[in-house]
């Protein structure tokens, strides 16, 4: 961190950090600046001139608004001096003139002792919540949502806001941002959409996930900049992205498909979101203009919805690390309809199988696939689409393809369960597990398989060691999953909840553990609602229909334990190469975890020893979570649990006891 500049405010010196605003540095020593269009969420404009002060740089002395100012070396402030008096008492009487009747105006002029005005003011308006031409709904529209709505129009006394194409502008999604910052009530907001039943406190709560994304976005997640794709940097950074089917978490070529790449080579930028009109987040992003290399389209000049991180995530799984493939992948694949991390998982399966020598050019229509064969895997893309080649086979998924392969193509069953990065049938994430326990019974164990909105307890459990005991990883395992189940039961995004931190717990490892982002959804739900919610009762909805997903899920053929153990290569090393590229590390944690010297062992036994400790602290860990959730030791919820909840339905109790004769 830079040292502390010394300034010195009215004769007191203060220490500021570099880039601070006088203002706030002003207000820090003490000392009271009077303002009209500051808001505290807002890039400082200068527009009112109020907090104008004389500033001494270098012995150059000059009048300069506070707000705005940013203090990069010593400088002398004074606040109060008869010029600065002089120059406030003006502007109040100008703004007294003008809008006599407005609260805010008349406050600032009962501060500066201004009781009257001698400025005959053209157009005058006296009415109390007039608009004082701050500026602050223009700024909002454009910092909060990234619109342009709202623009100042005209010169002089004929100066005032308008909408750039007349009364209804198509844009305008009713955010209601510029109503929440004008200081006079002068923007009349009327909640008659949805009938909410306390609107007020709805956009109270929305406000403020505006000014967290608005003011510290930028420093954070930079999710407006470049979207989810700035976790590609991040998990490269941690060894947890994932290359070649999950057997490395990180590769020399990432930074050819991270964030800095397509923020500045692919994405459209500055704009407002596409995802959802109104969210401040902004975090879909967009490639305008691509040219495609290959299909049906072959030539045309496309827009590509993304990358997100999944999906460049996806592309680094098959080795792929070509950003123009990564931006043709992800067309095509929602052109066809076609999920990027399933396919992505699944042909990252078929290459290491194909180096393997599990299966041939003879199973593969003649295609080589070895890790890294872009146009390979854009053709099997287009023989998926056109219901041809190889490209059905792999659009089965793998846990039918592992099947198969053992029973017609004489490959190794184990070596393809160890390989096969899927559990109930679907694929996992583009995340690498292999260093978090937690992350490892959160995609297992979880009701619908290990999809990507699972991934959420690496940093808690890995980077940062929130979770330590197999207690702290139980609680984690219930209380999370059943957020984000509520979360979908309300048609809620989740990453409002936890991709930003208030600046006061800026330094907390986990910003999904924020109380007030929590509070937040609360406030939402009573605020639509009329009903008031605290954490238990938000828990208990949430389980019930967790639970009944469960017995679901049992009914289904997929709710019981020996369906909630992973593919190896989620957990530990499968192959030697594998244990090698990260065998200090293995090493270490055969000697210090389980009390094993690999002095002398060979790279086979040190696998083998590994996998059985891993799963060993799987199995318990499973166990744990399994009582926490109420379930049976066979992964079925209990008759008790479903009573506590009142939902023990007679025809759900039926199935559960059924499981439990079993």
């Amino acid at each position: 961190m830079s040292e502390k500049i010394t300034i010195i405010v009215n004769d007191k010196e203060v220490l500021v950090r570099p880039g601070t605003k006088l203002l706030a540095a002003v207000r820090e020593a003490g000392f009271r600046i009077p303002t009209l269009c500051q808001h505290k969420d807002l890039t400082p404009g200068g527009k009112c001139r109020l907090c104008t002060c004389e500033v001494t740089v270098n012995g150059t002395t000059r009048m300069a608004t506070a707000c705005n100012l940013v203090v990069k070396e010593p400088l002398t402030v004074q606040t109060e001096s008869p010029a600065v008096v002089g120059h406030r008492k003006v502007l109040a009487e100008m703004y007294l003139g003008r809008w006599p009747e407005v609260a805010a105006v008349k406050a600032i002029a009962r501060r500066m002792g201004v009781e009257s005005s001698r400025f005959a003011a053209a157009p005058k308006d006296d009415t109390a919540n007039a608009c004082i031409l701050c500026g602050r709904c223009v700024s909002a529209c454009r910092e909060f949502v990234l619109e342009r709505v709202l623009q100042f129009a005209g010169r002089g006394p004929g100066r005032h806001i308008t909408m750039p194409f007349g009364d209804v502008d198509p844009h305008c999604i009713g955010c209601t941002s510029c109503a929440y910052v004008c200081p006079t009530g002068a923007i009349e907001v009327v909640d008659d959409l949805n009938h909410p039943l306390d609107p007020t406190m709805i956009r109270n709560s929305g406000m403020k996930v505006n000014a967290e994304m608005a003011t510290l976005d930028g420093e954070q997640c930079r999710m407006r900049e470049v979207g989810t794709a700035n976790i590609v940097d991040v998990m490269n950074a941690y060894d947890l992205l994932p290359v070649m089917n999950y057997k490395y978490g990180s590769h020399p070529d990432a930074h050819k498909v991270d964030s800095k790449v397509l923020k500045t080579k692919y994405f459209t930028q500055g704009q407002a979101d596409g995802c959802w009109p109104g969210c401040s987040m902004a975090c879909a992003k967009a490639v305008d203009g691509f040219e495609l290399k290959t299909g049906p389209y072959k030539g045309d000049l496309v827009t590509v919805d993304g990358p997100e991180y999944e999906t460049a995530g996806g592309c680094t799984n098959m080795g792929c690390f070509d950003p123009d493939f990564v931006v043709e992948f992800n067309f095509y694949c929602d052109t066809y309809g076609i999920d990027t991390i399933s396919v992505a998982t699944t042909i990252a399966f078929a290459m290491e199988a194909f180096e393997a020598g599990q299966i041939t050019t003879e199973h593969t229509g003649g295609l080589e696939l070895p890790f890294g064969a872009g146009d390979v895997v854009l053709e099997l893309l287009h023989q998926m689409a056109r219901g041809e080649g190889f490209g059905v086979e792999l659009g089965q998924g793998i846990l039918r393809l592992k099947g198969k392969w053992s029973r017609e193509f004489g490959a190794d069953a184990k070596f393809l369960q160890d390989i096969g990065m899927e559990v109930k049938g679907l694929e996992y994430s583009e995340y690498v597990s292999k260093e978090s326990l937690a992350q490892q019974c959160g995609y297992t164990m979880a009701i619908k398989g290990p999809q990507h909105d699972e991934a959420w307890l690496i940093f808690m459990d890995m980077v940062n060691n929130q979770i330590p005991t197999f207690a702290d990883k139980a609680q984690a395992l219930y209380y999370f999953p059943l957020f984000r189940t509520w979360f979908g039961l309300m048609g809620l995004c989740k990453l409002c909840w936890n991709d930003v931190v208030p600046a006061k717990n800026h330094q907390e490892a986990e910003p999904a553990k924020v109380s007030a982002h929590v509070r937040g959804y609360w406030k939402f739900f009573e605020g639509m609602t009329g009903i008031a919610i605290d954490e238990p009762k938000m828990l208990e909805q949430s389980e019930r229909v967790y639970q009944l997903q469960r017995v679901m899920s049992y009914m289904l053929g997929k709710g019981t334990r020996k369906l909630d153990l992973p593919p190896y290569r989620a957990v530990g090393p499968v192959t030697i190469e594998e244990y090698e590229s990260r065998a200090e590390r293995y090493d270490k944690q055969l000697l210090e975890l389980a009390s094993i010297d690999p002095q002398g062992m060979s790279t086979e036994a040190k696998v083998a020893a590994l996998r059985e400790y891993r799963m060993g602290q799987y199995e318990t860990a499973m166990q744990v979570v399994y009582e926490a959730r109420g379930w049976t030791a066979d992964g079925v919820p209990t008759v008790a649990r479903l009573q506590r909840l009142g939902i023990d339905l007679p025809e759900i109790v039926a199935v559960v006891r059924d499981a439990q004769e079993s």
